[in-house]
């Protein structure tokens, strides 16, 4: 059965029940590309389960399948893992066009560019995190004391580098939130701006809790692209802000207690 989008009015409104039809939809479109991009995953298992061990391979430690089931659970984590990021143009699509709703024709341009912009910096992220991967796994190894060995759980040792490499690629998407609040009229970029020394904390705290290790330098190739990222976004934001203000009727910012032109 086809699935039938509710038509919107052109200023975007849209009812309660629409709303909800409308997330069902995405969401459902979203879950058949995760599950027909895993198959890549599960098919060319071993040499990615190879690929994404090897940091911890470098350092003599060796995978654990301690229970009956978890070769099984190990297999079907590793072609979730790669579904999320080959199906991410399509779920970040459909993010999209679920939070901006109502597009005109010039700002279906945008839409098309955000897609062309988010695919890659999801991508870098995720890059970015598994190069990174090999100095985590060497200093939380370097703990080990002499008389120990490193026999890591798979099951374990396959969640903790799947959500640290999309945590990173996750991250990676803050400019494209924040471009998205502006265009909704939710965050003008002069409230980004005057939040940047909090909003430059936050990042730190946010790399802090997620890079699993104690030294400063993960933590800074996290916190410093995603900073970047954020002083790009904001002036993204001026531009966008620039260009409605231009549009935007000459009595509309006229002070309540002057004569407007009309």
């Amino acid at each position: 059965m086809a699935l039938r989008r509710a038509k919107r009015d052109p200023e975007g409104r849209m009812t309660l029940g629409a709303h909800l039809r409308e997330l069902r939809n995405r969401i459902l479109v979203a879950a058949v590309a995760l599950v027909v991009a895993a198959i890549p995953g599960w098919v060319l298992y071993d040499s990615l389960i190879a690929a994404l061990a090897a940091p911890m391979k470098r350092r003599g430690a060796e995978l654990n399948f301690a229970n009956l089931t978890d070769p099984f659970v190990v297999h079907l984590q590793v072609a979730l893992f790669v579904a999320v990021i080959l199906s991410s143009p399509v779920w970040l699509w459909e993010i999209w066009a679920f939070v901006v709703p109502g597009l005109r024709k010039n700002e279906k341009r945008i839409a098309m560019l955000f897609i062309t912009c988010s695919v890659p910096l999801f991508l870098a992220g995720c890059w970015f995190a598994y190069r990174t991967l090999d100095a985590a796994v060497n200093v939380l190894l370097g703990f080990t004391p002499t008389v120990g060995d490193n026999i890591i759980d798979a099951s374990f040792y396959l969640t903790f580098v799947t959500r640290f490499i999309l945590a990173f690629g996750f991250s990676f998407l803050l400019p494209i939130l924040l471009v998205a609040l502006n265009m909704v009229g939710v965050l003008p970029a002069r409230t980004m701006l005057k939040a940047w020394r909090w909003a430059v904390l936050l990042i730190f705290v946010f790399a802090a809790v997620i890079t699993p290790t104690p030294d400063p330098w993960t933590m800074s190739g996290m916190a410093l692209p995603m900073v970047g990222l954020y002083f790009g976004a904001c002036g993204v934001a001026a531009i966008l802000d620039r260009i409605r203000a231009k549009r935007r009727p000459d009595w509309i910012e006229t002070p309540d207690d002057e004569a407007s032109p009309l």
